[in-house]
């Protein structure tokens, strides 16, 4: 299996440093960018769609709070660009107003910088598998602010969020598969809870996304509260 290729947005040079070094040391991923500010990034990949290139990396770990433009309007402008990168957010702050507007900008996780690296990476990892995540503490605090206020104001909207209300004709199945995302579970979580094979999750997640119209766990679950199917 071909290593996963990771660029950073990150703008604290302790953090990043640590990450860098983790991911140069392990095996499994390749670093192939790294900067102080969302835009080289951006850059990058609007030069790799005009020439017709496939993205450069598979995951990008981002800054919410970076120089310029800030990581919730650079998740939007690389979705809009690669839908099919995956965008995990990461921030010192645990405030479930950026965690939605990241979601509903196209992140497909959000991960606190209190984290260990190696957490990180296993995460990281998640993300590619299908998982979303977002720990329960956080999960929690974000389905409860969207309950409170409705849809974050001035959220960037996300490729798939400007598709239409979605088709909420769900079974009863992918209904209790959905809410194990809206819980912050992984997709182990979920079959345990379930006592279903992870094999079978998947299928019932990939059923929810379709009809949800969403790409990632994490706007799934958010979409699901906003419009009240669970």
């Amino acid at each position: 299996m071909s290593a996963v290729r990771v660029a950073l947005a990150e703008d604290d040079y302790n953090y990043r440093s640590s990450l860098e070094s983790l991911l140069t040391l392990d095996e499994s991923f390749t670093l192939v960018a790294s900067h102080d500010a969302a835009r080289p990034l951006i850059e990058r990949a609007e030069t790799a769609q005009r020439w017709g290139a496939p993205p450069d990396w598979d995951v990008v770990l981002m800054d919410i709070e970076l120089p310029g433009m800030d990581g919730i309007e650079a998740v939007a402008r690389l979705k809009a660009l690669r839908p099919e990168v995956r965008v995990v957010m990461l921030t010192a702050f645990e405030d479930p107003d950026r965690i939605l507007r990241s979601i509903c900008a196209g992140a497909d996780g959000y991960l606190l910088k209190k984290s260990s690296v190696e957490e990180v990476l296993d995460e990281v990892r998640a993300v590619l598998a299908g998982g979303s995540p977002l720990t329960p503490a956080v999960a929690r605090a974000v389905m409860a602010h969207v309950r409170e206020t409705g849809p974050a104001p001035g959220a960037p909207a996300s490729p798939s969020a400007r598709e239409g209300r979605a088709d909420v004709d769900l079974s009863e199945r992918e209904l209790e598969v959905l809410r194990g995302l809206v819980a912050g579970l992984g997709y182990a979580g979920v079959a345990d809870s379930l006592h279903l094979s992870i094999d079978t999750v998947r299928t019932y997640v990939r059923r929810v996304y379709q009809k949800l119209h969403v790409h990632s766990a994490a706007e799934a679950a958010a979409k699901a509260v906003r419009h009240k199917l669970v």
